[in-house]
C-alpha cells in the first residue's frame, strides 16, 4: 500500500479497460499527462491517504512529477469530475445491474466549525452552492456544511449520492430518486417516512420504500430483522469514507473544488471495491488491504 506507483498503474490498467485516455473533447494542445493518468493519480491518492495536493507533490516520482504542474492537475481535476463520475457509474454497474434491493442514508459534511460559519467564504461563489447550518440527530448536534445523499445497494456499492445544504430535510432527496433507479425496494431510517413520497414512488417507478415505523402509529410493525440488518451496511459505508478517504477533512476553498473531493472519495472506494472483486476475488470491502 506504500508504494505509490505500483498503486497507480493497477488503478490505471482497471480504467483502461473501461475508458479512453482522452476524456475532454477540446484541449488546446496535447497533454503529457492523459486525462485517465490524471484521474488515476487523484484516486491513487485517496486510497492511499494522502488528503493533501502538496503532500501529494512530494511524494511523487520524478517519472510522474515531470508531467504536470500541481496547479494544472488541480484545474484539470475540476474539469474532469462528470467523466470521473461516468467512470464511477460504470464500474458500479458491474455489481448493481441486477440488484432489487438499495439503501438510502445521509450523513453531515462539516465545512468549518460553526463559530466561523458568519465569517466563512468557504464555497460561497455562487448563490446555489451556500452552505449553511443544519442539524445531525444521530450525532446530536448542529454543524455549517452540506450534507451527503447516498444510494447504496445491499452489497455496499454506491449506485448514486448527491449534496445538499445542511439544513435540507433527507426526504427531499427520494424525489431526486426517481431517474436514477427503478423496480426495486428502498430500505431506509425513520428520517424517510412519508406515506405521500411512498406511494408516489411506487407509481411512478415500482419502488417500494420500506422504513421503521414510530411505536405510536396506527398498525404499527416492527421492520423484519434481515431488513434492519441490511440497512447497516450504509452506515459502515460512511465510517470506511470519513476513516481511510477521511471525507470530512475539508481543504477546498470553492464549491467546484469540494464537491470535486467527494467524489474522487467515492470512485476511489468503488474502484478498490472492484480490484477486489474482479481481479483477486475477496470480499470487496476490505479496503485497507494491498491491490499489488
Amino acid at each position: 500500500m506504500n508504494n505509490l506507483t505500483a498503486n497507480y498503474e493497477r488503478i490505471l490498467e482497471v480504467l483502461r479497460k473501461i475508458s479512453k485516455e482522452q476524456l475532454l473533447s477540446y484541449q488546446r494542445r496535447k497533454p503529457k499527462m492523459s486525462d485517465l493518468e490524471l484521474i488515476s493519480l487523484a484516486l491513487t491518492s485517496e486510497f492511499m491517504g494522502i488528503d493533501s495536493e502538496n503532500d501529494l507533490f512530494r511524494k511523487l516520482p520524478i517519472s510522474i512529477s515531470v508531467k504536470i504542474e500541481r496547479s494544472v492537475y488541480n484545474r484539470r481535476k475540476r474539469n474532469l469530475s462528470n467523466h470521473m463520475d461516468t467512470i464511477r457509474l460504470k464500474l458500479a454497474s458491474y455489481f448493481n445491474e441486477f440488484e432489487d434491493y438499495f439503501i438510502i442514508d445521509s450523513m453531515p459534511l462539516e465545512i468549518c466549525k460553526l463559530s466561523r460559519s458568519s465569517r466563512s467564504k468557504i464555497c460561497k461563489e455562487s448563490i446555489y452552492s451556500f452552505p449553511d447550518k443544519g442539524y445531525c440527530a444521530s450525532q446530536n448536534s448542529r454543524y455549517y456544511g452540506y450534507k451527503l445523499h447516498a444510494v447504496c445497494s445491499v452489497s455496499g456499492v454506491f449506485q448514486s449520492f448527491d449534496l445538499s445544504p445542511a439544513s435540507v430535510h433527507d426526504i427531499h432527496y427520494l424525489k431526486d430518486i426517481q431517474t436514477q433507479i427503478k423496480d426495486c425496494t428502498l430500505l431506509a431510517d425513520k428520517g424517510y417516512l412519508s406515506s405521500e413520497i411512498q406511494l408516489n414512488l411506487f407509481e411512478t417507478c415500482k419502488i417500494t420504500l420500506n422504513t421503521p415505523m414510530r411505536k405510536n402509529q396506527k398498525n404499527y410493525r416492527k421492520q423484519p430483522y434481515v431488513f434492519r440488518k441490511k440497512r447497516k451496511r450504509i452506515e459502515t459505508l460512511f465510517s470506511q469514507l470519513c476513516d481511510q478517504f477521511m471525507i470530512r477533512r475539508n481543504y477546498a476553498k470553492s464549491f467546484d473544488g469540494f464537491k470535486t473531493r467527494i467524489l474522487s472519495k467515492i470512485t476511489a472506494l468503488t474502484v478498490i471495491q472492484f480490484i477486489n472483486k474482479f481481479i483477486f476475488d475477496r470480499n470487496i470491502n476490505n479496503l485497507k488491504i494491498s491491490i499489488i
